[in-house]
């Protein structure tokens, strides 16, 4: 196990110099019009300062003009554009307090990429610290459980095989993008299916893209005897493989699905959110619930925790390990799938989208415990509440730093997790 966790850092150093550079050119820039709006009407709103910052470092910056128009010029790449609310006027806020920040914004080679932040009437500048809090816990709990769906397949083949898979990002990528061909995309004329419908085929797909995987790749390399660390580096040629094959086909531009794009904000509790946030949590919810119940009540969950807690003693026992295995890898993958829907419908679908993710889904799997897909669970709402709430007090652009940091502290606190159980080693 040891030797196993090394291998995870090392590769997860290795994957972030990996990570590609900002490229340098002309002609590019961020552009949008600040423009307040209020039932019928529409106003354009002078003086707004907007920043694009790429790693945390400020890049470039402008004002809008008279018109509300702003276009700032800069090179390729993807960037984080953030509005400075004290540069609003009195009366003027965000109409989601959530998004004072655009954090994904890639810019191609000759491209003048539009953005847009959607002013109200003094929403954010009478808001306070309790009523922002609760509207990022709410957020929180919706990104946690992205990230616990996605989360629960990489602890299941984990606990089942030992091998910590890196295309499992890659993955939640893959049921986003299959999902957005069959709800938006033209590749396909007259295939225009709601994106609840489109999320079934993408989900099938990626699910049975994790069964291909077992019986071509990874049951053959049981069979051989290969090493853990073996499995782990040819898992992140594998999702090197598959991200940049997304990115020939779906390309670079990050996309939305036609369904639940803008939504008005409801009020819940006092607190203003997105209907689709809450959509989101509650569907997740029920989910997690029955995967829940199929690993407790179903002859084949119960096979998956006696596979995952000795695999010799439980094929001595009748039960057909391959077929567990083989099953584990359908329902880790398909959760993938489903999750990258969702996060597909909280943002938009890029081609890395997952592997963004996978830092936060290691986090959230080794904070619950290693091998426990309940702990999986809970480690996802804890990191997604995490993260969000981290925003009161620092900065947008560290608050995945704020996920680590959890996850250190809580290796030193209480090393096998929250749901985890103590094991003695050697």
């Amino acid at each position: 196990m040891a030797r196993v966790l090394a291998g995870t850092a090392a590769a997860l150093f290795v994957l972030a110099l990996a990570t590609p550079a900002l490229a340098q050119d002309g002609g590019q820039s961020i552009k949008g019009k600040m423009e307040f709006i209020d039932g019928d009407v529409r106003q354009p709103v002078e003086g707004v300062e907007i920043l694009v910052l790429h790693d945390g470092t400020l890049v470039a910056s402008g004002v809008s003009d008279a018109a509300g128009d702003w276009e700032i010029p800069v090179p390729p790449g993807t960037y984080r554009v953030e509005i400075v609310l004290e540069s609003l006027p009195e009366g003027v806020g965000l109409t989601d307090p959530g998004r004072q920040v655009l954090p994904e914004v890639v810019v191609r080679d000759g491209q003048a990429k539009s953005v847009r932040f959607a002013l109200g009437p003094g929403l954010t500048s009478d808001v306070g610290t309790w009523d922002r809090a609760a509207g990022l816990f709410v957020i929180g709990l919706k990104f946690g459980a992205i990230v616990a769906l996605a989360s629960i397949g990489l602890s299941l083949v984990f606990s089942v095989t030992g091998l910590v898979n890196f295309a499992h990002g890659d993955a939640v990528t893959l049921g986003a993008v299959a999902a957005f061909y069959f709800n938006a995309s033209n590749a396909w004329p007259g295939l225009h299916w709601h994106i609840l419908l489109a999320a079934i085929p993408a989900i099938a797909l990626t699910a049975a893209f994790g069964g291909a995987q077992e019986l071509l790749l990874w049951r053959p390399l049981r069979k051989r005897q290969s090493s853990l660390i073996s499995m782990l580096v040819i898992s992140i040629g594998l999702a090197f493989t598959m991200r940049y094959l997304i990115l020939v086909f779906f390309k670079g531009l990050p996309r939305p699905y036609t369904n639940y794009v803008i939504q008005d904000n409801i009020s819940v509790l006092g607190v203003s959110l997105v209907p689709k946030n809450l959509v989101i949590i509650a569907f997740t919810v029920i989910v997690l619930a029955a995967v829940g119940l199929f690993l407790q009540r179903t002859k084949l969950g119960t096979a998956m925790r006696a596979v995952a807690d000795n695999p010799d003693l439980s094929e001595s026992s009748g039960i057909d390990v391959n077929r567990v295995v083989l099953v584990t890898w359908v329902v880790g993958s398909g959760l993938a799938g489903l999750g990258g829907v969702m996060f597909g419908i909280s943002e938009q679908v890029q081609w890395d989208m997952g592997f963004k993710l996978l830092l936060l889904i290691f986090a959230a799997v080794v904070l619950g415990g290693l091998g426990t897909a309940f702990g999986a669970m809970v480690g996802g709402f804890v990191i997604g509440v995490a993260v969000e709430m981290s925003t009161l007090v620092v900065p947008t652009e560290f608050k995945t730093v704020i996920a680590l940091g959890v996850l250190v502290v809580m290796l030193l606190v209480r090393p096998q997790g929250l749901l985890g159980d103590r094991e003695r080693i050697g």
